[in-house]
């Protein structure tokens, strides 16, 4: 577990919310609920994290969509079962974007979610916030490894 704050460690502010989430892990099919989303990634409740760094993909049940969207994604961190992290047990994971329009739609898909529930306002600021985290987290030295975190 990380020292780091949640913002950093995350890379921006995440909007509270309850989606179901479901993935395969080796031949076991997992149907979870994430905790919170943002441009760049969500907070996936489980009792059974997938291994930091493993890339996989994960279909989002997102309300007013008649499918779900499939994500790809990569465990950045996670919160041990028992841990007195806030979130509780579960995986943060950052999206794995292959396109410019996936980013777009993603980012689109999110900001709709905060709209409906935070308002336009709040939401514009919140999602400026953001942005100005991830500016500055992509000019952050390499971890160890060579990736940025």
């Amino acid at each position: 577990m990380s020292s780091e704050s949640d913002e950093s460690r995350r890379g921006g502010s995440r909007k509270p919310i309850e989606l179901k989430v479901e993935y395969k892990r080796l031949n076991a099919f997992f149907a979870d609920y994430t905790r919170n989303i943002s441009n760049g990634g969500t907070f996936i409740q489980t009792d059974k994290p997938l291994p930091i760094g493993t890339e996989f993909v994960f279909r989002l049940q997102v309300p007013k969509l008649e499918e779900p969207l499939s994500i790809e994604g990569q465990v950045r961190w996670i919160n041990e079962l028992g841990s007195q992290e806030e979130d509780g047990p579960g995986m943060g994971i950052r999206f794995i974007y292959k396109q410019d329009s996936q980013r777009r739609a993603i980012e689109d898909m999110v900001e709709g979610l905060m709209v409906d529930s935070l308002g336009r306002l709040l939401t514009t600021k919140l999602l400026a916030f953001s942005k100005e985290v991830w500016d500055e987290e992509e000019g952050a030295e390499p971890a160890a490894g060579g990736e940025k975190l």
